[in-house]
């Protein structure tokens, strides 16, 4: 399951949530209990074994 981060819009909280993608029902701010919750979108990282970047190779022929 996806972690998905929320805002509170009556105190402005922001909090993560361990939820099911299709599962938004019955979220309440876990700082003053209000109910009045969004979806907030937030950055994430990934990490690889790789030696370099894609984007950092030459180019391979394609123009």
């Amino acid at each position: 399951m996806p972690i998905f981060e929320y805002k509170c819009n009556k105190c402005g909280s922001k909090f993560e949530l361990l939820r099911s993608a299709s599962d938004d029902s019955g979220i309440i701010c876990p700082n003053c209990g209000a109910g009045d919750i969004v979806k907030i979108f937030s950055a994430f990282a990934s990490s690889s074994s790789g030696v370099s970047n894609s984007y950092c190779r030459s180019s391979s022929g394609f123009t």
